[in-house]
């Protein structure tokens, strides 16, 4: 795979899992991006490679990162674990939050309509997403102690963080 072999149009969430399958398989295109900070420092990542139709980062994780619950807006998007282990959630009204390890070598894929957050699982993550269209907005959520949920809409150039109001839950 080359970054000049990739389509002249947005992907779906399937070419996405795809691309980040091989991605990963391709260190030499993202391992000297991988570090980790302090604790209480936010986590590490970096953009792998951006054009009118996709983007893809690498992001270094620790247990005590999580990105609170959010969605990718109009986006597609797909992410696969190269090392250590998140935790990925999905938001249950009236239940338990659905919750699921994905381990080295796990991939998941989503469209737009996907609400979740994940969380930094083992002493060190890394993982690679990619997203199509490029990412512009997300919406962050938080859920009050009484159960409301807000969404607020951020730039993708914000980093994505758990609120204090969802700490709670």
């Amino acid at each position: 795979m080359s970054w000049e072999s990739l389509p002249d149009r947005f992907l779906d969430k399937r070419e996405l899992r795809d691309l980040v399958e091989d991605l990963a398989e391709r260190p030499e295109l993202w391992s000297h991006h991988v570090t980790f900070g302090e604790s209480g420092e936010a986590r590490h990542y970096a953009s792998l490679y951006r054009d009118s139709y996709v983007d893809v980062w690498l992001i270094c994780w620790r247990p005590d990162d999580d990105t609170g619950w959010h969605d990718h807006d109009v986006s597609s998007g797909a992410l696969r674990v190269v090392e250590g282990t998140l935790k990925e959630s999905n938001p249950r009204i009236g239940g338990e939050h659905l919750e699921t390890l994905l381990s080295e070598g796990d991939a998941i894929s989503f469209g737009p309509d996907h609400i979740h957050r994940v969380n930094g699982h083992a002493e060190t993550s890394v993982s690679i997403h990619a997203y199509s269209p490029p990412l512009w907005r997300l919406g962050q959520y938080s859920i009050s102690t009484d159960g409301v949920m807000r969404r607020v809409s951020l730039s993708y150039a914000d980093e994505l963080r758990q609120t204090e109001a969802e700490a709670l839950v």
